[in-house]
């Protein structure tokens, strides 16, 4: 580099972290200015006693909230389009993004809509299409995480499929940063093996991607490698011992350091895991843990040097090729599947996935330009076990 870096950094977000900080929501609420409160989150949650528990808790703070949760796995329009009627019909005036990656996305994003007059899609992250929104229009959000990996309730930005072209489209604007973000890991004792997994795996390709972004963000970088200790020392311990609070917070924590370093740029995981989970209705986070292997060995020219320095840093001997078969172990250790195939799903649409995965916003923080020859070369890796 001959010149001096130059590059836009946020990092705001007010969290209020540690086992038993539910009991604030009420509180945290009110601090927002929210009286009607739309708690928003997913089917399976919303019929759990940790939701109940939170709306009881809204309650005796004195406020009315009610709840949303017409939410799909992989949040659709539509789902968002419900959520918005829901918050204008009940005279809502704050959204709870309650949950894991579903529930937080849908949330800021049904905030985001609520006073906007344009369509979703004209706000993609493109550009400055930010731009066209009304920010005024936009509602107070406190974010809730009930899971460890997505991150989403320290992102300014929310995932939603795009349900007649199949494809996952990320919809930005600064102010979609929740206000208040409570991270209570007690929330997440309760969520299933694979689910923890998975999540957890997640963090972890976040943190990854960002590291090996090209992108100027030293911050960024400094985040992602201590996010990536915190799952390589505790992922395991939470999928073995569910009830362990202190794995389980790191594990919290690493979720949100890997959103925050994401800020950098991701890559090709996310590019290829987009269009699976959209076509496919996989898992998110497992998707990208399937990814990771494959999308490493093929950036591997690129970021070996920076990859044996984590490895350094996480006492992983053997450089990159050490750094690799650490992945392998863990995934092997948390029963990830190796292929696509542990996943239900095949090669039909192969050629899709990778046109779909070279527009993906994603792609462009990947450290060795994604084509559509190398996203084919990655699928058909990850479709076979290649390595």
């Amino acid at each position: 580099m001959t010149t001096t870096p130059s590059a836009n950094w946020n990092y705001p977000t007010s969290v209020r972290f540690g086992a038993g900080r539910i009991k604030e929501l009420g509180k945290c609420a009110a601090l927002l200015g929210m009286k009607r409160p739309l708690l928003v989150t997913d089917p399976g949650l919303a019929r759990l006693p940790m939701t109940a528990n939170a709306l009881e808790l809204l309650r005796q703070a004195g406020l009315e909230p009610d709840i949303f949760s017409d939410i799909k796995p992989n949040p659709t329009a539509s789902n968002v389009e419900a959520g918005v009627a829901a918050y204008r019909a009940g005279g809502h005036d704050g959204v709870i993004a309650f949950g894991g990656g579903s529930g937080l996305d849908a949330g800021k994003v049904i905030a985001f809509m609520a006073g906007q007059t344009r369509p979703m899609w004209d706000f993609e992250d493109i550009g400055d299409w930010w731009t066209r929104a009304d920010p005024d229009g936009i509602a107070p959000i406190l974010a809730v995480p009930t899971t460890a990996g997505t991150g989403s309730e320290v992102g300014r930005a929310g995932v939603i499929t795009n349900e007649e072209t199949h494809t996952k489209k990320v919809i930005f604007h600064p102010k979609m940063l929740p206000g208040i973000v409570i991270c209570d890991p007690e929330l997440t004792v309760g969520m299933p093996r694979y689910f923890t997994v998975g999540t957890g795996m997640d963090a972890l390709a976040h943190c990854l991607e960002a590291y090996s972004s090209t992108f100027y963000h030293p911050m960024g970088d400094g985040i992602a490698v201590e996010g990536m200790r915190l799952v390589f020392e505790n992922l395991k311990r939470v999928a073995e011992t569910p009830e362990d609070l202190v794995a389980r917070g790191h594990m919290m924590s690493a979720a949100a350091m890997g959103a925050v370093a994401f800020q950098k740029g991701l890559g090709a995981i996310h590019a290829l895991s987009h269009p699976v989970g959209a076509l496919y209705d996989t898992h998110h986070g497992m998707t990208n843990a399937v990814f990771m292997p494959y999308v490493l060995d093929f950036n591997r020219s690129a970021i070996a040097t920076k990859i044996d320095r984590l490895a350094g840093y996480l006492g992983i001997s053997g450089g990159f090729d050490g750094f690799l078969q650490a992945v392998l172990d863990l995934r092997t250790a948390l029963d990830v599947p190796h292929t696509l195939d542990g996943l239900k799903v095949d090669g039909a649409k192969a050629a899709k996935i990778a046109e779909m995965a070279i527009v993906d916003p994603t792609a462009g923080g990947n450290p060795i330009e994604l084509t559509l020859e190398g996203a084919a070369e990655i699928f058909d890796a990850a479709l076979t076990g290649r390595l």
